[in-house]
C-alpha cells in the first residue's frame, strides 16, 4: 500500500487527483513486511527519470509477454514453459527479452539456435542421464518467428530539418538548385535525402529511415553540402529546426501551412471586371448626332 505521506511533495487537497483504482503507476518499494503481508510503497520518492525508465521496461516487458502467451496458446504447451527454455534465458543473457526479439526478426538462428536445456533419459545401465538437447523445436521456432515479425517489425522514421536559403547575386535561383542537388545528393539507398519548398526562403529537408541516429546523421551532412554550395556563390543558409524525428501529426501541419500560403499567394480574382467597368463607362452615346448637334 502506499502510506499518504509518500504520495506526494506538494500539498495534497484531493487523493483522488493523484490516485486512482486501477491505476497503473511507477512507484517504490520502501519495505516488506513477509508476517502480515504488506508492502509499502512510495510515490512522492521517484524521479521523473526513473518514471520514464520504469514506463519504457513496462511496455517491452508487456510486449514480450503478449508474443509468448500467444505463441503457447497456439501450440497449446504451458507458458511457464516456455519461459523456463526461452524467456528467461534470453533475459539473463540479452538484459531484456526485448533486445533478442529484436534480433530474431531480422537473424533468427543467431539467437534461438543457442538455446539449450538438460533433460533427464534412462542410460543403458537403468540410470538417468542427462543430455544437453536445443530448447528450441522448430514448431515453436517457427510460431515465435512469425508472432515476434508480426509484432515487432520496425516502422520508418521520418527525420525533418527546417532551413531558410537565400541568394541576391545574379542567377541566384539557379544557385540555389545547385545547393539544392547538393543536399540531395548527399543521401544514399538506406536514407535518400529530399528537399522541397515551402514558401522563399523556408526549405524543408526530410529522410525516411530504420536508424533515428542514421538519418540524422545524413540531414546533418546535407544541410552542410548546401550551406557549403550556396556560401560559395555569396548566399546564406541559417537552420530554423534541428534535424529531428517527425509525426504523421507534424506532417499534416507542414501540408497545412503549404496549401494556405498556396491560397495567399494566388491571383484575386475581379482583377478583370475593371476593363469591362471603364468599357461600359461611356454608356451608349450616339456620337455621330452628338457631333452633328454641336455643329448646328
Amino acid at each position: 500500500m502506499i502510506l499518504f505521506s509518500e504520495l506526494s511533495r506538494r500539498r495534497i487537497r484531493s487523493v483522488s487527483s493523484l490516485i486512482k483504482v486501477g491505476r497503473t503507476e511507477p512507484v517504490m518499494v520502501l519495505r516488506v513486511d513477509k508476517e502480515k503481508g504488506y508492502i509499502d510503497l512510495s510515490k512522492r520518492r521517484v524521479s521523473e527519470e526513473d518514471i520514464q525508465a520504469c514506463e519504457e521496461r513496462y511496455n517491452k516487458s508487456k510486449l514480450v509477454h503478449s508474443i509468448m502467451r500467444h505463441v503457447a496458446e497456439t501450440l497449446d504447451i504451458d507458458l511457464e514453459e516456455l519461459y523456463v527454455k526461452i524467456g528467461w534465458p534470453l533475459y539473463r543473457k540479452y538484459g531484456h527479452a526485448f533486445e533478442a526479439f529484436k534480433i530474431i526478426v531480422t537473424d533468427p538462428d543467431s539467437v534461438l539456435n543457442t538455446l539449450t536445456c538438460e533433460v533427464k533419459k534412462p542410460g543403458p545401465d537403468g540410470q538417468e542421464v542427462t543430455e544437453v538437447v536445443p530448447a528450441v523445436t522448430e514448431e515453436v521456432k517457427d510460431v515465435l518467428v512469425k508472432n515476434i515479425r508480426r509484432r515487432m517489425t520496425p516502422q520508418p522514421l521520418k527525420i525533418r530539418a527546417d532551413i531558410e536559403m537565400k541568394c541576391f547575386q545574379f542567377d541566384g535561383v539557379l544557385h540555389i538548385k545547385e545547393a539544392m542537388r547538393k543536399a540531395e545528393a548527399a543521401g544514399n539507398d538506406d536514407c535518400p535525402v529530399k528537399i522541397k519548398l515551402v514558401a522563399p526562403p523556408l526549405y524543408v529537408l526530410t529522410t525516411q529511415t530504420l536508424d533515428k541516429e542514421q538519418g540524422i546523421t545524413i540531414l546533418s551532412k546535407a544541410i552542410a553540402a548546401c550551406t557549403e554550395a550556396i556560401e560559395h556563390h555569396k548566399g546564406k543558409l541559417v537552420v530554423k529546426e534541428q534535424p529531428r524525428a517527425v509525426s504523421e501529426r507534424d506532417d499534416k501541419l507542414l501540408a497545412e501551412h503549404m496549401a494556405k500560403l498556396r491560397n495567399d499567394n494566388e491571383e484575386v480574382s475581379g482583377d478583370e471586371d475593371s476593363e469591362e467597368e471603364e468599357d461600359t463607362g461611356m454608356g451608349e452615346v450616339d456620337v455621330e448626332n452628338a457631333g452633328h448637334g454641336i455643329m448646328e
